[in-house]
């Protein structure tokens, strides 16, 4: 990302390895400025949706793409990449062909992705509270943190782009697929499938975009992509537990983020993100939080990917 698209635009780009705790090493990439500005910069950190990876903050041109409008508008700008994503293969035990490295849910990834990254940030940039920008799964994995008080001492504020607490209303044909599938998944790992891959051309279409995306594959975890799924059979957001366990799923709490200021914004037209699912979230929130500090926009004609990719996201968002 950082030779093919970032410094190809001017910007000077840094990537870092960062290690969780059971053994995955991320990368992670970083717009430390715009131009030759070396001024201290407030540290934000994006962390991408599902069945994506962090390319898709600066997948179109400077002024398109969230990563780079960031930089531009004097932030430190911090580019996650989730376990399983293109970039974030490696372990430091496992491989890819190893069945075992994809038996991962969204549960890790907010238990050991994410304060990993954001500790790493924080510690790298002195001890700075970081600005939180999530799109769907990215909100789901701080929403899941949050609600067992964990990171809010070093997250600044969170801006939740297609915030993903609630399923049961989804109309996602994937995540109902998803859901379908889930009571099949022993099967799918006999037969060897433990990801997923899309090309991307089936996914999104981009009249602004030169890149040659039909080449490039979106590859999901098996269990990542069910478990999202499995979502849409309840009515909350759950903390996963392992097969042998007597619990499958433990209902978690209302995120603990009375004090921290929220930006949520959500559309009419997203078919996994539903605005039912979306109202019931922000009526938690807001029983849970000072009022003043949640703001919210909806937006009636976008669906879940125009949030980051759509071409009037910069001026309406």
């Amino acid at each position: 990302m950082c030779k093919a698209r970032v410094a190809a635009y001017g910007y000077p780009c840094e990537e870092y390895q960062v290690t969780t705790e059971d053994g995955y090493i991320l990368s992670l990439k970083r717009i430390p400025h715009a131009g030759n500005s070396t001024e201290d910069k407030t540290p934000v950190l994006l962390f991408h949706g599902l069945m994506v990876d962090g390319f898709c903050w600066v997948l179109s041109t400077p002024k398109q793409s969230l990563g780079f409008i960031l930089a531009d508008a004097g932030f430190d700008v911090w580019i996650a990449n989730c376990r399983g994503t293109k970039s974030s293969r490696k372990h430091t035990s496992l491989t890819p062909e190893d069945p075992a490295f994809w038996d991962f849910s969204w549960d890790e990834l907010a238990a050991y992705d994410l304060p990993a990254v954001l500790q790493f940030v924080y510690n790298q940039t002195g001890g700075k509270k970081v600005h939180y920008v999530g799109h769907s799964l990215g909100t789901l994995i701080i929403l899941a943190a949050f609600s067992e008080h964990k990171l809010i001492d070093i997250v600044r504020s969170a801006v939740l782009l297609c915030p993903i607490a609630y399923l049961h209303r989804t109309k996602s044909r994937l995540i109902l697929l998803a859901a379908r599938i889930f009571l099949a998944e022993e099967e799918y790992k006999v037969r060897g499938f433990n990801n997923i891959a899309f090309h991307r051309s089936h996914i999104l279409i981009m009249s602004s975009c030169l890149l040659k995306l039909s080449d490039e594959l979106i590859e999901a975890g098996l269990l990542e992509l069910t478990m999202i799924g499995q979502e849409s059979w309840g009515q909350k957001v759950r903390l996963w537990k392992r097969e042998g366990e007597h619990e499958a799923l433990q209902s978690a709490r209302a995120p603990a983020v009375q004090s921290l200021p929220l930006f949520l914004t959500h559309g009419g037209q997203d078919f996994l993100d539903d605005v039912p699912d979306t109202r019931h979230l922000l009526r938690t929130l807001v029983r849970e939080h000072d009022s003043d500090d949640i703001e919210v926009l909806y937006m009636p004609d976008y669906a879940h990917g125009d949030f980051v990719m759509g071409y009037n996201a910069p001026q309406l968002i």
